[in-house]
């Protein structure tokens, strides 16, 4: 039996593997193939579809399927395959229409489950395109006929979100999806019952992996069901309140190596499954 056996390590990217930079540090890579090596299994659970994770997934090599569209997928990087999806209702371009009305200067992105549609554009969207690598694709909205998996709004003001959060909660559709905010300047409008925890039990069921087992890591608000549904739960120090309020344990930050670090804590009996 090897050191890790039977343990899942499921963490997100933007702010927790990733540093400020989108980088990886050497530190970290190191630990995970120590990891993997001796019998754990690591993956991602993120917000981003898999088209933009190819980089990322080369220098990390998870050898579990990636969460992607935060819950909506279940990704196979070697077989480039979806184990499991949860469409959005198109029902939900109702509630884009709105925002497209009474928030003018709010940007919209649909994403499908094979391209990703930059239907309105603004300072905060034409960042995300540029630093996501995503392949520039516009339409509106309307124009889009793939099968959607979630909806990404973005502005800079935090005002502006705050007015699309409490728009799109009043809505008379709202009960009938589920929306998170994802970044500063990110909020997002997903299938009912859909986050991040849905991406970690889905993981560990094709694994056969008991879910008390497994550690999530995590710095946002979008991340804070997934810390919450694992066996242990840890936000970097760097993260939300949410996410801070979710975890049972705070590492250090994304700056500082945090995956190396648990992964260190793990080997040294530091961290506890029993909860």
């Amino acid at each position: 039996m090897k050191r890790f056996d039977g343990i899942l390590i499921t963490t997100d990217l933007d702010g927790t593997l990733l540093r400020g930079d989108k980088t990886i540090s050497a530190e970290n890579i190191s630990a995970i193939e120590y990891f993997k090596e001796n019998g754990g299994f690591f993956t991602f659970v993120t917000g981003r579809p898999p088209i933009i994770v190819g980089d990322i997934s080369t220098q990390v090599r998870p050898n579990a399927p990636i969460g992607c569209f935060n819950g909506g997928g279940i990704y196979d990087m070697q077989s480039k395959k979806y184990l499991w999806t949860k469409e959005l209702s198109r029902e939900a371009l109702r509630l884009v229409e709105d925002v497209d009305k009474f928030l003018p200067d709010m940007s919209i992105q649909i994403c499908g489950f094979e391209n990703s549609y930059f239907c309105k554009m603004n300072p905060s969207m034409e960042k995300h395109l540029k630093i996501g690598g995503f392949p520039d694709l516009r339409c509106h909205y309307t124009e889009v006929s793939e099968t959607i998996s979630k909806v990404l709004f973005a502005h800079d003001d935090e005002e502006q979100i705050f007015k699309l959060r409490d728009m799109l909660s009043a809505h008379p559709l709202a009960s009938g999806f589920d929306f998170i905010r994802s970044d500063r300047e990110y909020y997002e409008l997903l299938p009912k019952g859909i986050s991040k925890a849905v991406s970690l039990t889905e993981i560990a069921k094709i694994l056969g992996i008991d879910k008390q087992s497994t550690i999530a890591v995590g710095d946002n608000d979008n991340d804070a069901a997934m810390l919450k549904s694992a066996g242990v739960g840890i936000a970097v120090s760097n993260a939300s309140p949410a996410a801070k309020e979710a975890a049972d344990l705070i590492t250090v930050s994304n700056e500082q190596h945090a995956i190396a670090k648990i992964i260190k804590d793990i080997d040294e009996g530091k961290i506890n499954f029993s909860r």
